[in-house]
Formats: C-alpha cells, sequence, structure tokens
C-alpha cells in the first residue's frame, strides 16, 4: 500500500473511463506500455485484480469498478486543492481544460484561442470537442474546467453564464433561392436534414418544426458541412447556426435564407461545476468568451 500513487490512480481511472488500454494511453498522453506497467504495479501494491484482461477488451473486477468510484473522487478532490491555490491569484493561469459543443466549436474556437491569448497570459488551454452529455459528464467528474455548450443544461451542480443568442438560418438549394421562407410547420412537411442523435442542435431544430423525428423521412448527418453539402446535391434543405453560415455555405450550391420572427435560436453559454473554487477566474474567461464572440458576429453583420 505504501507504493501506491497518484499516478497510477490517475491511469487505472483513465483505463476504467476509456475502456481500452490504448485509448487511455492516449487520453493521459503516455505509450501504452507505460500505462499497463503502471496500472499492473496498483495491483500490485493492492495485492488483487482490478481488471480483466483480453485480446479484445478490458473488463474492470468488482473490486475495480469499486476502486475507480473512489479514484474519481480522490484526483477530483486533488484537483480542488490545487484550485484553491489558483484561485488566490488574480487571474487564471496554468492548464485550463475547456469543452466545446461541435456545433461551436469550428467556428469560434478560433476567436476564443486568440482572445484567452491576448486577455490571460499564461493560460495553457486544452480543448475537447464533443457532444453535451459528454461534457457535462467530464465537467461533472472534474475531467473539465468548463465548456460550451448550448443553454440551458439543467444540472443542478453546474453553474449557467450566457455569453450570447444566436439565430438558426435556412439553408436550402441555389435554385429555391426565391421562393418564400416556410414556417416551421410547413418545413416539418419537407426533407430536413438534421445532426444525428445525440446533438442539441438537432432537438433545437425540431422542436422549432414542431415534430418528433421519424427515421425515413429526416436523413440524419454527423456534421454541419455534410448537411450543406446533401443540399446542395438537391437532397433537402437543414438549418445551421448563423455563426457557420460563412464557413459552410462559401463551397456549396446553396442559397440562406432567414425566418420571420419568432425566429428558431438557442443561447450558448458556459458551464463549470458550481463547487470550483476558480468562480471568479472563471467569471472572467466567460466575458473573454463572451467578447470574442460579439467581435466574431460583429465581423459577419459587416461583411453580409
Amino acid at each position: 500500500m505504501t507504493n501506491l500513487t497518484l499516478k497510477q490512480l490517475r491511469y487505472f481511472e483513465a483505463l476504467a473511463r476509456e475502456g481500452h488500454f490504448g485509448r487511455a494511453a492516449e487520453a493521459c498522453s503516455i505509450s501504452q506500455p507505460a500505462l499497463s506497467m503502471q496500472v499492473r504495479e496498483l495491483e500490485e501494491s493492492l495485492g488483487v485484480a482490478l481488471v480483466e484482461r483480453s485480446a479484445r477488451q478490458v473488463r474492470l473486477t468488482a473490486l475495480g469498478e469499486d476502486l475507480a468510484q473512489r479514484a474519481r473522487l480522490i484526483l477530483r478532490s486533488v484537483d480542488e486543492l490545487a484550485d484553491l491555490a489558483r484561485a488566490s491569484r488574480s487571474g487564471l493561469v496554468g492548464r485550463f481544460r475547456l469543452g466545446v459543443i461541435p456545433t461551436v466549436a469550428p467556428y469560434l474556437l478560433p476567436s476564443i484561442v486568440s482572445a484567452l491569448d491576448r486577455h490571460h497570459a499564461g493560460l495553457d488551454l486544452r480543448v475537447r470537442e464533443t457532444q453535451t452529455p459528454r461534457l457535462i459528464a467530464d465537467l461533472t467528474e472534474g475531467r473539465l474546467d468548463a465548456a460550451i455548450v448550448a443553454l440551458p443544461v439543467s444540472e443542478p451542480a453546474l453553474t449557467e453564464v450566457a455569453l450570447f443568442r444566436e439565430d438558426f438560418v435556412l439553408v436550402r438549394p441555389a435554385a429555391e433561392a426565391d421562393l418564400p421562407v416556410p414556417s416551421g410547420e410547413a418545413l416539418g412537411t419537407m426533407r430536413l436534414l438534421l445532426l444525428e442523435e445525440g446533438h442539441c442542435f438537432r432537438d433545437q431544430a425540431l422542436a422549432f418544426c414542431a415534430m418528433t423525428a421519424r427515421p425515413r423521412e429526416i436523413l440524419d448527418g454527423s456534421s454541419l458541412s455534410t448537411l450543406v453539402h446533401m443540399v446542395s446535391a438537391g437532397f433537402g434543405v437543414t438549418l445551421i447556426p448563423d455563426m457557420a453560415v460563412p464557413v459552410e455555405t462559401r463551397s456549396a450550391a446553396v442559397a440562406v435564407a432567414r425566418f420571420e420572427e419568432p425566429r428558431p435560436s438557442r443561447t450558448i453559454g458556459m458551464v463549470w461545476r458550481s463547487s470550483s473554487p476558480l468562480d471568479r477566474q472563471l467569471q472572467a474567461i466567460a466575458d473573454t468568451v463572451r467578447g470574442a464572440a460579439m467581435q466574431l458576429a460583429d465581423l459577419r453583420a459587416s461583411a453580409a
């Protein structure tokens, strides 16, 4: 037991989370043999098997499952101790792990990185792009410091700060540019191309159309770029957020139309654990992100 280390716990927790030695090693930025050795040493220190190893998968033993849960609590407490020291400083420096949803990351991240570099010198930004449920899980379990998502997330343990509101626009084939803009109800009768299950943007678009997903009538895409190019090929119509228009429509034969009021829209915000001692610093980060988003919106408006 005297040889038990935080490094071993971190590597074991990553293995428990990923369920695969290779992915766990990648998440920890080390080699697979090094991670495997640390997990093996942890088992030897405890005198018990934590992992059932096979050629194709990794399965935790009953004790391994219990230890993984306890390891997460220990590691989160250790991280919060470090955050207490960081909170005593006027600004946030060092590692900052930020999650961003895929319908925001490609369009806003360059501006965010530039703004954080200008206003928060010494910040070591680490970015994770994935869907909201995974971001919330990573945030709750201490693997992220904050996340940029569509609000509300309605998690009691998280602080939500609104950053900006943006409209959705209609993307349709260029040949349909002069047609009237359909209402939400009319849009629900058309061949609507949407992101696949798991994206909050899909649910928001469906809500505007006052419809539920009907798999035979709605084609699912993995990215906004895929949807726009499917529209360009004449497969249907889609909705995309306003910030995506300059990037996604520049090389596609499509027309962009704006809806009449009340327009479909979303509120983008930043969330973090309410228990974080870095609340003041995270508020400052949120202000910087909000400013970057406003500047980007002004640039889009001036170019329109």
